[in-house]
């Protein structure tokens, strides 16, 4: 009997996702919705992200849209942009509100290299944590019946292999984000 490796590819999957979405926060000279993921409203007595209140757009590389559902929150919208540390100047234009994204100084991309890093160096930790609690669930198996001295040792080779795949994916992901940032 050898040991299913669905779970950990679930999980490796769901650490994957959370990189990859930690990863579209890291901002770009190009502007990007994602951006404002981290920005929260107080709207309707609660904090609330912008895509919950509004349409977001990037018509342009250097350009963002918001356009709110209710425009009784617009200037709830604008001023959480500005408190929010990203360095954005809100501008409300009508119904609409615009962000000029400038464009990222050379030391401000080394900077969010240098997090890109981390984050990436995080998955890691995460993949790695993961596999070490599969790991310890294979090696529980010995002594069972069914269960070989060479089914754990092909268990435990599958297990590293499957771990390689998503650290290269990961891997892969720092290259292209780092690319990303590093292109004006």
């Amino acid at each position: 009997m050898s040991f299913q490796f669905s779970i950990f590819d679930e999980l490796a999957i769901k650490a994957i996702e959370h990189v990859t979405k930690d990863l579209a926060t890291l901002r770009t000279g190009k502007a990007s919705v994602q951006m404002l993921d981290p920005v929260t409203v107080e709207a309707y007595g609660s904090e609330m992200k912008i895509h919950e209140l509004a349409s977001v757009s990037a018509p342009d590389p250097s350009l963002l849209m918001i356009k709110p559902w209710d425009t009784s929150i617009l200037e709830s919208i604008e001023k959480a942009i500005a408190k929010s540390g990203l360095n954005f100047n809100p501008v409300v234009d009508g119904n609409i509100i615009r962000i000029q994204v400038p464009p990222l100084t050379e030391e401000r991309r080394k900077e969010m290299v240098r997090l890109l890093h981390q984050k990436v160096e995080s998955g890691r930790v995460m993949l790695r944590s993961i596999r070490s609690d599969v790991k310890q669930e294979i090696e529980q198996q010995k002594g069972e019946a069914n269960v070989s001295e060479d089914d754990i040792h092909n268990d435990l080779k599958k297990l590293n292999e499957a771990t390689q795949k998503y650290i290269d994916k990961l891997e892969k992901m720092a290259e292209n984000k780092e690319n990303e940032l590093m292109t004006l």
